[in-house]
Parts: C-alpha cells; structure tokens; sequence
C-alpha cells in the first residue's frame, strides 16, 4: 500500500490577490523534500472524501493525485484545503498541484495554469419536488439558488440564471440544507453531488429533484502554478499515458461506472482543456 500523509490547511483569504512566487524548480523542490503535495478538499465523494471505514482520503481525484507521486517516485501528501484557498493556496506554493474539482474559467486561467482534463462535469439545479413551477434552470430567473463560495457553481449560477439571487455557504451540506428549509429555490453544483443528495433525500420529509438541461458543462484540470512549465508538463506525460493505458478508464469505472451509486458511462476523454 502505497504511502500518503494527510494535513488540513486553513483557509486563506488574500492570498490570490499576491504576485506569484518563482517555483520554476517545483520538481526538484518535490524531490528534495521527498513528498509530492497535492492539493484537494476531502469533503467531495466520490472525487476526494474520508472512507468511512479506513477514515482515509480516498477518490477519483486522490488516485490521480497518486499517480503523479508515483511518476516522481515520491509519496503522496494530501493537503485539504477549502474550495475558497484552492488557488491561493496554489500561488503560495504550499501546495504543488491542485486537484479539488477545479472547473475551468477565463478568470482562474489568468492566475494559475491548467492541466489537461480528467474530468467533465455538468453543473444543474437541485429544486424541492414540491415545487411544481420550476422545470428547468430558466425558471429560477429572478429567484435565491444556494452554491458552494468561492466555486464554478457560483459563477454559473450568476452567469447563466437572469436576476439570480446567489445566497453562498462554505461547504455543499449548508447549500443543500438551505433548499430543504426553504430559504432557497434552487441548489447549483456538480450532477454528480446532486445524483447523490436526490437518492439520499429520496425517503425524507423534502424530497428533492433534478432540473433540466445542464446550467452549464464545466472541464475539470490540475491546477499548477502559472509558468510552472516543467511541473506541468510532468502532470500531462503522466494523464496522457494513463488515458492510452485504459489506466484513466479503469479509475473511473472504479469510483463511477457500474456498481456506483452513479453507474456512470465515461463519456470524456483526457485531452487539452479547449477555452
């Protein structure tokens, strides 16, 4: 069993607004100290999440993460981190990549450098069954959705929903519970986490559903720090080779293909992010 450290990082407020630190030798860095950290947040199944039993780190995200340790021939510390210290936490460099279900956009891409995709994720609105009136996303216009701060589905919800009035919360459970209390119309976040909460929420006194079409569809890279050419070339080599092995595939089908709760077809591929 291959080695991995866990530390928790607070988080940090400022920190993007700082000039990016020079880490143009982040490989020899990671050599020399002898671990390889990424960045993830540990409260996202099934991408980075406390297995129950084990109380360890594991996920979609994690086995990607580990990969790149194994290329460098180094161990893999996991730093948690929050969704709204990502990047900061990144240009800091007290993390070497980030891999914490960082969607890509115009403005991040201008702070940090992305790495092919490994993921592909389709954002939706989670609503109340109860609520008749509201079919698709259009019929939120006007109304308070809850989202994750600091996240894509922030940032869609603003973007692609007329008059929306975004009400924030730090973590995806303060999102959800807000809906189901009534203080908002609509929860935005990945399909993935709102399949799961609609199962969950199945047999409760607030039923939940699905709204259709997807708000928006969203790549998912590694965040490497921008100019970091080397250590992103590195992430590459290693995606690239993991999508021609069947490797990438085999982790999918692991953490979202039959069997899941989400019985997932893979329907991506690792390729360069197209913005």
């Amino acid at each position: 069993m291959k080695q991995w450290i866990i530390t928790c990082a607070a988080a940090v407020g400022l920190a993007a607004t700082l000039a990016p630190m020079a880490h143009a030798d982040t490989l020899q860095d990671i050599k020399a100290r002898g671990k390889f950290i990424c960045g993830t947040m540990g409260t996202a199944e099934p991408f980075s999440f406390q297995d129950p039993k084990t109380r360890a780190i594991v996920g979609y995200e994690v086995d990607m993460c580990q990969a790149v340790a194994d290329s460098l021939g180094v161990p893999l510390e996991l730093k948690l981190i929050a969704v709204e210290a990502r990047i900061p936490e990144l240009i800091a460099g007290r993390v070497d990549v980030v891999a914490a279900n960082l969607g890509w956009s115009p403005e991040r891409a201008k702070q940090i450098d992305y790495s092919h995709q490994h993921f592909v994720s389709l954002q939706k609105v989670l609503a109340r069954a109860s609520d008749k009136d509201l079919k698709s996303p259009a019929d939120l216009a006007g109304k308070r959705v809850s989202a994750v701060r600091g996240s894509s589905s922030e940032q869609g919800a603003r973007k692609f929903i007329p008059n929306v009035d975004p009400v924030t919360f730090k973590d995806p459970s303060g999102a959800f519970l807000a809906l189901q209390q009534g203080k908002v119309s609509g929860f935005v976040a990945s399909e993935l986490m709102l399949v799961k909460l609609k199962q969950q929420a199945a047999s409760s006194a607030v039923p939940v559903k699905i709204l259709e079409p997807a708000l928006f569809v969203e790549p998912w890279g590694m965040g490497v720090r921008r100019g970091d050419t080397v250590m992103l070339n590195q992430v590459n080599k290693v995606l690239d080779g993991m999508e021609a092995s069947g490797k990438a595939t085999q982790i999918f089908d692991k953490w979202f293909g039959p069997g899941t709760p989400f019985s997932m077809k893979r329907d991506f591929r690792i390729e360069a992010i197209k913005g």
